[in-house]
């Protein structure tokens, strides 16, 4: 598991945020069209918003004054974000019953 404690993160133009994670290993990321759903909005709605960003030291990763913070793996690149389309069926189709012989 991934910490963020004792790291820095700096807002960078746009929606992009410079990460410092506590083995000193450093990654910008941007996070444009990564950020869905209604806990995002006020991300979305306001740059000054967006660019509160802190380490949230309890959390162990960025968050924002309204409590949301992101996974420290995915900003780090380990794991891929979820695809939040995926988990909406709109990219696969449930395959039929299968029936017993």
């Amino acid at each position: 598991m991934t910490s963020l404690h004792d790291v820095a993160v700096e807002p960078l133009d746009g929606y992009r945020l410079r990460l410092r994670f506590d083995d000193g290993f450093e990654r910008e990321v941007d996070l444009e069209g990564r950020l869905h759903g209604p806990v995002f909005e006020p991300m979305r709605r306001s740059m000054d918003y967006f660019r509160r960003v802190c380490v949230d030291e309890d959390a162990g990763t960025i968050a924002w004054p309204n409590g949301v913070d992101l996974d420290p793996d995915v900003l780090r690149g380990t794991f891929p974000p979820d695809d939040p389309t995926a988990a909406s069926g709109r990219h696969y189709k449930a395959s039929s019953p299968r029936t017993r012989r």
